[in-house]
């Protein structure tokens, strides 16, 4: 009895330690997998009325991983593209800023669109040592906060400001102006940097009114405007509201021009004010992929490969991703062909310099601002989109 009990003792071990083994070696296996793939995260919106330049931005991206997957692979690296909907609302932002932190093969962040999302999503990433790199924020706060892994390759807003209310006065010679906007970290600074730059350079300021993300009707703050009379109506928000404050406005005889800023780049901005949208300006972040070869071999693919045409910010999610992969290749490079850290990733994506894109050229300084980023003027002279370029201006 003794004998069989020390036996069956003796197997039950072994047959426990196999499975032990079996099992290390199945998680030793799976880490080294694992260890091999180099995710990519897209954060932007992807439902809700951002959702036309979220998936805009995020098929950019996705096209130019998806062409740089061989060399990857020559490198012993597989890339993955993990496409996350912030659904313009900060708290999921920040939610899925956590998940992606906790995913230890992701090691960039292409987006946000809203900066108001961007903003405390990023204060997850900077814990992380995530970089972030957007291709379309234009908040100020984005950057003044000093974080390492904060980066961008448009203009910001202290700079799109001017650059409207130089359009406005000087051009359009707007000297009486009425101000509405969204009330969010983007449209209110926007709206602010504008103002101030109007005021200097001798307009009136008649009204700096605001409006919910997300109001359907706007009749109250524009019976403020035909009391008012002003020369030119500015906004500052996305397209969602700006389409159908433009399409109101006109019905109650308002026929002003309007000018808005970049958050107003979007076919669904003509889609929404349809007929009411001629007369109106905008400011862009994005510049006109039409007039390189570059850029009209770029909206060739993007078509032939999505079956849609491109937004304003397509060719910007798809020059941030080539940004992002050169850091990373440089990094890897830099570690003796070996996976780096996410810090030797933030810091080659901070250390990019004259990286040349489909439409941008791209230098980081020290906040991680692009030396580079430029303001581009766009009018509305009949309703169809893109609209028609008609000026830039550069730092």
């Amino acid at each position: 009895m003794k004998l069989k009990k020390s036996l069956a003792l003796l197997l039950s071990g072994s047959v426990a330690a196999g499975i032990i083994l079996a099992g290390c070696g199945a998680k030793s296996g799976t880490e080294k997998n694992d260890s091999t793939v180099i995710k990519i995260a897209t954060q932007t919106p992807l439902s809700g009325g951002s959702a036309t330049i979220g998936e805009a931005i995020k098929l950019g991206a996705q096209l130019k991983l998806d062409e740089e997957k061989a060399k990857f692979k020559d490198l012993g690296f597989e890339l993955q593209l993990v496409p996350y909907d912030d659904q313009a609302d900060p708290k999921k932002g920040v939610a899925n800023a956590q998940s992606i932190g906790s995913d230890k093969s992701v090691f960039a962040v292409v987006g946000h669109f809203n900066s108001g999302v961007a903003i405390p999503s990023s204060e997850v990433y900077e814990k992380y040592a995530i970089p972030m790199v957007s291709p379309a924020n234009s908040a100020t706060d984005v950057t003044d906060r000093g974080l390492k892994t904060v980066n961008r390759i448009v203009a910001r807003d202290d700079f799109q400001g001017p650059a409207g209310a130089e359009y406005a006065v000087n051009t359009l010679n707007a000297k009486k102006i009425f101000i509405v906007q969204d009330k969010t970290a983007y449209g209110t600074g926007l709206a602010e940097a504008f103002k101030k730059a109007a005021e200097e350079k001798g307009a009136e300021i008649l009204g700096f009114e605001g409006i919910t993300v997300g109001e359907k009707d706007f009749n109250g703050v524009l019976n403020q405007i035909l009391s008012k009379k002003p020369d030119l109506v500015y906004f500052g928000g996305i397209y969602s509201e700006g389409g159908l404050i433009i399409k109101q406005a006109r019905e109650k005889g308002i026929d002003v021009p309007f000018m808005g800023g970049d958050g107003m780049d979007s076919s669904t901005l003509v889609e929404i004010a349809g007929d009411a949208i001629k007369n109106t300006y905008i400011t862009s972040l994005a510049g006109d992929s039409t007039k390189s070869e570059e850029g009209k071999k770029f909206i060739e693919k993007y078509k032939e490969t999505f079956n849609k045409n491109t937004e304003s910010y397509s060719v910007y999610g798809y020059d941030t991703m080539g940004l992002v992969l050169k850091a990373i290749e440089d990094a890897i490079k830099g570690n003796d062909n070996k996976l780096p850290t996410r810090e030797q990733v933030r810091d080659a994506v901070r250390g990019v310099k004259d990286y040349q894109g489909v439409l941008t050229k791209v230098s980081f300084d020290d906040k991680g601002d692009n030396d580079f980023a430029k303001v581009f003027i766009y009018s509305f002279p009949e309703a169809s989109y893109p609209a028609q370029f008609v000026g830039e201006v550069g730092k």
